[in-house]
């Protein structure tokens, strides 16, 4: 099983990638969020993904991601992103 650390981009790129356009168009559509977004896209594509906060809101938030799914057009918008690069390797 692929495990997903850092599903926000890691440290000093979570802002980048909550504020992509794209992610920010889909999460409208389905009246969540943009970390919701990207946690159900991860999900979608079977990682088992792994985001850290002390935040009681943000831990509530990242847990539900069961009451919209994305579509195979989203799912492509999303994966048309990656740019190659790899960021927080240990």
């Amino acid at each position: 099983m692929v495990q997903g650390w850092y599903p926000f981009g890691g440290r000093g790129h979570t802002a980048e990638l909550l504020g992509d356009e794209v992610i920010l168009e889909i999460a409208e559509t389905h009246g969540v969020t943009s970390a919701q977004v990207i946690l159900r896209w991860n999900l979608q594509k079977g990682v088992v993904v792994i985001p850290g906060s002390s935040n009681p809101e943000h831990i509530r938030e990242n847990l539900d991601l069961f009451g919209f799914e994305l579509t195979e057009q989203e799912m492509r918008r999303i994966n048309a992103l990656d740019r190659n690069e790899k960021h927080d390797w240990y």
